[in-house]
């Protein structure tokens, strides 16, 4: 039954190896495209992008009601407007790590810029968007589904990622890279996202002055912790599947990362498991998703949560959404605040680089429910 299927724990054990990518890309799937412009009429999908019956979409999940914080509010200084954000966050991160930010200042016209400058790229043919293909152990390009790096359980689904810096030293970069890998007709297509990079740099620092002020730690502390930060940015097109109770947009994981900012488009398909079972985030064009993240669970030392998530696909509609994903500086050191440790709440997670966790996730295992708890494991074996 799809509720039967709906309500079972997800939390699948991890791989007992690292995973190679290229013995994994190296099978008979090899010479599998992805090519969305021919997969989305098919009526029989590929068995790599068939997932187990327990980790298979459910009809109708029930809506997850998020928070909407604020954030003008918060970053006003007005008393009571600082004191309900806080108690709002701290009350969603220490249950789920999900929450909606409106009033953030972000202006509505980039992100529509944004919005249709990744249906152009997505619309472009499969040589065009390969020009940017994303390398084997590398974390930005374009990557059709994970057919090069995964035999089973594919993602329905196309990104394109690269890396923006909030550092002066290299400033452009995103304009930069496309000038680059795309040619000069992505000039523009460039500057859109880097300044769309930039507001969500902006935003984010805004968002750890709130994330410190609920922990106890100052509005400061998390803000400068960030500063400088070298981050992902991510567009993600999932197709149309004619046999969506089979396949995953995204399989169930936590982001590794730090804070992950999400805009979707009209279109629903975020689903977050939070009491047993799958609910679904409604698309709010005002309003931007937030989640946090492993890196930042290890600097909360345990307190908020990053939570299980996944994307799910339909018959009719692409869907697409904009992801920003916070990270440090890459050598810079995660580790809790003082304030956060004590006889009572002692280390959870040891003393890692997001350098290291990035690797990790890229070159050794791929991100699940676990990724955590099991590099925490696989540092301290390397460090023994």
């Amino acid at each position: 039954m799809a509720m039967e299927i709906c309500t079972k724990t997800l939390l699948m054990p991890p791989p007992l190896f690292p995973i190679d990518e290229e013995k994994e890309a190296n099978t008979e799937h090899n010479s599998l495209v992805f090519d969305a412009s021919i997969l989305k009429y098919q009526s029989t999908i590929p068995s790599q992008f068939i997932w187990p019956d327990e980790e298979k979409p459910c009809a109708k999940p029930p809506e997850l009601l998020v928070e909407a914080i604020d954030l003008g509010g918060f970053l006003s200084g007005d008393p009571l407007a600082v004191s309900n954000a806080a108690r709002l966050v701290n009350e969603a991160c220490r249950k789920h790590g999900f929450f909606l930010v409106v009033n953030h200042g972000v202006d509505a016209p980039l992100v529509g810029e944004a919005h249709k400058n990744m249906d152009y790229f997505f619309n472009l043919s499969l040589s065009e968007k390969q020009r940017a293909q994303r390398k084997v152990g590398d974390h930005c390009g374009y990557a059709s589904s994970f057919t090069g790096r995964f035999s089973t359980k594919l993602p329905w689904k196309e990104t394109l990622s690269f890396r923006y810096c909030d550092d002066d030293q290299v400033s452009g970069i995103v304009k930069n890279y496309f000038l680059n890998v795309m040619g000069e007709d992505f000039e523009q297509f460039g500057r859109v996202y880097q300044q769309y990079c930039e507001a969500m740099s902006r935003l984010s620092l805004g968002i750890m002055e709130l994330l410190g002020m609920s922990l106890g730690v100052g509005s400061e502390y998390f803000r400068e912790f960030f500063k400088g930060n070298d981050s992902i940015m991510r567009l993600n097109y999932y197709p149309p599947c004619q046999k969506p109770n089979l396949t995953l947009g995204t399989g169930p994981h936590c982001d590794p990362t730090s804070l992950t900012i999400l805009h979707q488009d009209q279109v629903s398909g975020l689903e977050v498991f939070v009491d047993e079972k799958w609910h679904s985030i409604a698309p709010n064009s005002e309003a931007f998703v937030v989640n946090i993240g492993d890196t930042f669970m290890a600097l909360s030392n345990g307190i908020y949560k990053s939570c299980l998530h996944r994307a799910v696909v339909n018959r009719q509609s692409p869907r697409k959404s904009l992801a920003f994903f916070l990270c440090p500086k890459m050598e810079k050191v995660v580790r809790p605040p003082n304030g956060l440790v004590d006889g009572k709440n002692p280390r959870i997670y040891p003393d890692f680089t997001w350098s290291s966790l990035l690797e990790f996730t890229q070159k050794h295992y791929r991100a699940d429910t676990k990724t955590l708890h099991v590099f925490s494991n696989w540092l301290q074996q390397q460090n023994n």
